[in-house]
């Protein structure tokens, strides 16, 4: 196994050893939110991606507000099993979101008319099956990564870079989390830092240039781009363990550090070769055989 994989599969052992657990799972390479109970030992599932999946709805909020009125109208005890999880929206942030077990989620599906219905229920099986035996081979789970990337479409190449940046995203969140940096806003709030000072951009301006709304910018980052972004990360984390800040403030002056310094990379690598670096080339191009993307 590749050092990469090495220290990904050590921290994914970690990871595990967590009370709860949060994923997501494709189905027909549409994201469903989860959250895994330590506790319980089961999944739980996002509704409202369970029902976007199902229908293909526009506005799967709506309809599960629709279907819930009816299920309390009809006195219907699978009302009494819905739990709100916090789970990560697409502005990075958590809320309270509506979810049920495996068991229960098997019931409501049988209020959704879908064709889609019966290899759901299959895909649900599988899901529960295959956590059971990435916590046995966490490894497992680094392997099912790398497939997923590779029906979407990204040359190993990519997949490799991809696999790389999350070991040393995780190295900068661990090192967050120890100066005491709250998830959730105040990583945003730095990440934010890291990137505007390493492409000129904030994340947003950076998503908007890519033609991106819910969509992952990382998955969306050409090769060079996901080196500049580690480079920038892994330099905000050694500048970080070195000084200690004590402060949100003096944590977000170590980010503009860390991201200036891959920023004069950046500026330095396209006087040389004369092309921008941070470009609107996405996913679209990220392909396998797209001679385009070097």
């Amino acid at each position: 196994m590749s050092l990469i994989l090495e220290t990904l599969v050590v921290r994914h052992k970690k990871e595990y050893n967590m009370k709860k657990e949060t994923a997501i799972k494709l189905f027909e390479s549409k994201q469903v939110r989860t959250i895994w109970s330590e506790e319980e030992e089961k999944w739980y599932f996002s509704i409202v991606d369970v029902i976007e999946v199902l229908t293909g709805s526009s506005i799967p909020k709506r309809y599960w507000s629709d279907l819930k009125k009816k299920l309390i109208k009809e006195g219907s005890q699978l009302y009494e099993s819905i739990v709100q999880l916090k789970l990560e929206a697409a502005d990075g942030k958590k809320y309270a979101t509506d979810c049920l077990d495996t068991p229960n989620l098997l019931r409501l599906i049988q209020s959704i008319p879908s064709p889609k219905a019966e290899p759901f229920k299959m895909w649900l099986a599988k899901t529960g099956y295959e956590r059971i035996e990435e916590t046995e081979d966490p490894e497992i789970g680094i392997d099912r990564l790398m497939e997923t990337y590779l029906k979407k479409g990204y040359s190993t190449a990519w997949i490799n870079q991809r696999l790389k940046s999350i070991e040393v995203r995780k190295e900068l969140t661990d090192e967050w989390e120890n100066r005491g940096v709250k998830k959730g806003q105040g990583y945003a709030i730095l990440t934010d830092e890291i990137t505007r000072a390493w492409a000129g951009k904030t994340i947003k301006e950076y998503k908007k240039l890519k033609g991106l709304k819910k969509e992952s910018l990382r998955d969306n980052m050409t090769n060079l781009e996901l080196v500049l972004n580690m480079l920038a990360e892994a330099t905000t984390t050694e500048i970080s363990k070195e000084k200690k800040p004590g402060t949100f403030e003096e944590n977000r002056s170590i980010a503009q550090q860390g991201g200036t310094i891959a920023g004069n990379t950046r500026k330095a690598i396209e006087e040389k070769s004369g092309k921008k670096i941070v470009t609107p080339q996405n996913a679209k191009v990220l392909k396998t055989g797209n001679k385009k993307l070097k």
